[in-house]
């Protein structure tokens, strides 16, 4: 492995190629997000007409900041912090680069609280436990005892911090490498055993057949947010990996296949479940838009109700744990190179600080159902208070932040050039129309909508 300079002198680690590359960016693409939130909003927002409104903007606004994000990070060689600073030392650009560093940091703490339950489910089914799993009241019993959540919330950071010791491509490139594949064959392999259910087709058609009498305006709004969590746009974390590819990898084409592999685990991810509730429940409302309970309430009923359902019980949860396990390592990743770059550390302070951070507030995640559920931010926990505080608020910030960064202070051409570095830039017009006309105002409504519903204005 290659090694280029950073800021402090130290050598930068970097990705063996493109493949690396794309398959550790879908790693952090390809997580919780996909697989239990992607399917309960196309179920809340229309199915297969949300589907459609997702693809359009995830190859049009989503596109665009992913080649941005990407291209600032290989252009300057640094994590968020850096590369905004390299533009300018105002605090505005301060402001900006922290912005999107601060972003996975937050994240990932209440990230490896829910990898901790997602674990516990993993190895209940090895052990067997389908009807266990299945009762009434497991979940919320198992979250409200302390001391079980906050065990697994522990072991499922420590994996998290151990594939971080191992470096940028021992470590993040290779769990990428061989977890994806794997991911997509669990996910073709429960997803097949999911439509084949009686009564299981018309969640295949709700998924995948628009029906334009579904469509609001709330649809699109749903789907920008499920894109911008989905993509790992405004994380920081395509800052961080774009730093570490190599100037011949191609850019736009790279962006491509992160989108389509994302997409193709979000479509799988909801012919897994949305089909499974129709056969179990027959497609009742309250049950498609139970929300983040989905997958650990509803789904272990419809596996206890099947003559197979300890072995489609533990191939899906371990499917789960890899997409999160490898979404958290790249959420972590971030905030890692953040530290490396701007305090000076040693990659192995660097990851002990940011273990340290996960350990603080994924604590209070963990123990916010139990121990610590008196303690209330807006009135909510202190997990789905962070949660709003990253996605709702923070994100669209960030986004907006890069945004103005690309066109009014480095500018569309030295992006361009950028990308242009390792191939031919097809969609460079597009590019520029988005980022300068769309790309805001998508992210205004995302911001805006997001306060709206926190304070009751709308209904999300």
């Amino acid at each position: 492995m290659k090694s280029e300079k950073k800021g402090g002198g130290q050598p930068r680690s970097s990705f063996s190629g493109r493949l690396g590359y794309v398959l550790a960016v879908a790693g952090s693409a390809v997580g919780l997000g996909n697989i239990w939130r992607f399917p309960y909003l196309a179920a809340k927002y229309g199915g297969g007409i949300f589907l459609l409104v997702y693809l359009i903007l995830m190859f049009t606004f989503g596109y665009a900041l992913i080649v941005s994000e990407t291209a600032l990070g290989r252009m300057t060689k640094r994590s968020p912090v850096g590369a905004f600073q390299a533009f300018g030392r105002s605090w505005t650009f301060r402001f900006g680069g922290w912005m999107n560093a601060i972003i996975p940091m937050v994240i990932v703490s209440y990230y490896c609280a829910i990898g901790g339950w997602v674990t516990k489910y993993l190895f209940e089914y090895l052990r067997g436990s389908t009807a266990l799993l299945a009762n009434d009241g497991y979940f919320s019993d198992f979250i409200a005892e302390s001391s079980g959540a906050e065990f697994w919330f522990v072991l499922f950071s420590l994996a998290v911090l151990v594939v971080l010791l191992a470096g940028v491509k021992q470590g993040v490139e290779r769990v990428s490498k061989v977890m994806m594949p794997l991911l997509v064959l669990l996910a073709i392999f429960v997803a097949g055993y999911s439509i084949t259910r009686p009564g299981a087709m018309e969640g295949v058609k709700y998924l995948l057949v628009p029906n334009f009498e579904n469509f609001s305006w709330m649809t699109v709004v749903a789907a920008m947010g499920q894109m911008f969590y989905s993509l790992s746009i405004a994380m920081g974390i395509l800052y961080t990996y774009g730093s570490y590819m190599k100037k011949e990898v191609d850019i736009e084409k790279s962006t491509y296949q992160v989108g389509i592999f994302d997409t193709a685990i979000a479509i799988l991810a909801g012919l897994m479940i949305i089909p499974a509730v129709f056969a179990f429940s027959g497609g009742a409302p309250e049950t498609l838009n139970a929300g983040p309970s989905l997958m650990f309430i509803t789904i272990p009923k419809v596996f206890a109700s099947m003559g197979f359902g300890t072995g489609a019980g533990l191939t899906f949860f371990l499917l789960v744990f890899m997409a999160a396990l490898t979404s958290a390592i790249s959420l972590a990743e971030s905030g890692v190179s953040t530290f490396e770059d701007q305090l000076g550390l040693s990659r192995t302070k660097a990851i002990l600080l940011m273990g340290a951070i996960i350990l603080l507030l994924g604590s209070a995640s963990s123990m916010g159902f139990g121990a610590l559920s008196g303690l209330t931010v807006l009135g909510m926990t202190v997990l789905d208070f962070l949660d709003f505080l990253a996605n709702s608020l923070m994100m669209p910030v960030a986004a907006l932040a890069t945004c103005l960064l690309v066109t009014r202070v480095v500018g569309l051409d030295k992006i361009a050039q950028e990308v242009e570095q390792s191939s031919a830039f097809n969609g460079k017009r597009l590019y520029g129309f988005f980022m300068k006309y769309l790309a805001p105002v998508f992210i205004l409504i995302v911001l805006l909508s997001s306060i709206a519903s926190v304070l009751g204005w709308i209904s999300m």
